[in-house]
């Protein structure tokens, strides 16, 4: 069996990649590198050059000849990888007539418990999210800010109290208006100083967040650990990193209790794998973020399936309403309890259709970032 081709495909606001071979078997892929897919993509075609005419069931091999090729790496060029490493799965997959879990060692779980997706520019219309979410059966939210989810084009004030008292507030709110029925994964999307983050994450232990996501950026692995050494609920980092050994920094230095890597931009399931192990023998949980399309969620349930220590796995919105279901067929089934029911199809269990390039056009994403009311650049 042979690669003939690889297409790298830019629909609606993802990257999707096929790898098609000689014998009709075809896998897709995505990459996560969200904020740069056009570079990711051009990164998928130079790779292609590559993979075309070898077969496509050495995929550790072509893994390390595609990372170990050039001096330069980041997230776009780690994006196509991941892409190129799920496709490659997936038509092994296809070729055993298995889900690739099984290939993994096989599932060590039925099913994998999900937490939901909740947006909102004002706190009614986060409190509102909730408890849609806990009428639909789900037992877990996240992508939960504390802060509101406003538009980037609003500039940024609040005095240090009023921020900090506010999102404590916040969080009670979230508390009271759902019971301990439901946790609540605090996410913060890196918005906050290290003290900032360790007056916050004091506040709102009694209220026992599942975990405090991202407090602060990932540029200094050291100023993570200092935040988890003052506080005493756990953190939830690793969205950002894109190879195991910033996992392995972050894990040394005990600055993370749940791990967040990205399936897609981690180096595909062949990286996620290994990168869950690392964390077992830290006694670290696994939650996949996961903010992409029906493919990546498909790729995020192979290593829920096959990893002892996952913890929970993260669901956006709309997986089977358009453009989502125009794009992928196949789509993961809530069960109505709060848990994805696990792929039973060979490879990841999820098929492009036909139409998907017309009837999801691309979406570009504009380079937008925050600003401070005194016109310097904040983060959110």
């Amino acid at each position: 069996m042979k690669i003939t081709k690889v297409t790298p495909l830019l629909i609606d606001e993802y990257l999707l990649v096929t790898i098609e071979t000689d014998n009709g078997l075809i896998g897709i892929g995505e990459s996560g590198a969200w904020g740069y897919l056009e570079a990711s993509s051009v990164a998928i075609t130079k790779f292609s050059d590559y993979l075309i005419g070898k077969n496509p069931l050495m995929i550790e091999h072509h893994w390390q000849y595609m990372y170990r090729f050039s001096h330069f790496r980041g997230s776009a060029i780690m994006g196509a990888i991941s892409a190129i490493d799920i496709a490659l799965w997936d038509i092994m997959g296809k070729h055993f007539d298995v889900p690739v879990y099984q290939l993994l060692g096989g599932k060590v779980r039925d099913k994998a418990r999900v937490y939901y997706h909740v947006f909102g520019d004002t706190k009614e219309k986060l409190i509102s999210g909730i408890l849609d979410a806990k009428q639909q059966g789900f037992t877990a939210v996240g992508h939960l800010t504390p802060f509101l989810d406003e538009d980037r084009s609003k500039r940024y004030f609040k005095t240090h109290a009023d921020k900090i008292e506010d999102a404590i507030e916040t969080v009670k709110s979230y508390r009271e208006a759902v019971g301990n029925e439901v946790d609540l994964c605090i996410e913060i999307h890196r918005r906050l100083t290290p003290t900032e983050a360790v007056q916050l994450g004091r506040g709102i232990e009694k209220f026992m967040p599942y975990f405090f996501e991202d407090p602060i950026t990932p540029d200094n692995f050291d100023e993570m650990a200092y935040v988890a050494e003052k506080i005493n609920i756990p953190i939830a980092t690793g969205e950002r990193f894109t190879s195991l050994w910033e996992f392995q920094m972050a894990l040394s230095r005990n600055s993370v209790q749940y791990i967040r890597p990205d399936v897609c931009l981690v180096g595909g399931i062949s990286g996620a794998k290994k990168i869950a192990a690392l964390a077992e023998a830290h006694h670290v949980g696994v939650v996949p973020h996961n903010p992409l399309s029906p493919v990546s969620t498909a790729a995020c349930l192979q290593i829920a399936a096959s990893c002892p220590n996952f913890a929970i796995q993260e669901y956006p919105l709309g997986e089977h309403e358009p453009p989502k279901s125009n794009m992928i067929s196949g789509a993961p089934i809530h069960d109505g309890k709060g848990y994805l029911l696990l792929p039973t199809k060979p490879g990841i269990g999820v098929e492009l259709k036909r139409n998907a390039i017309n009837d999801c056009p691309q979406r570009v994403k504009k380079v937008e970032t925050r600003l401070h009311e005194d016109g310097s650049v904040i983060d959110q």
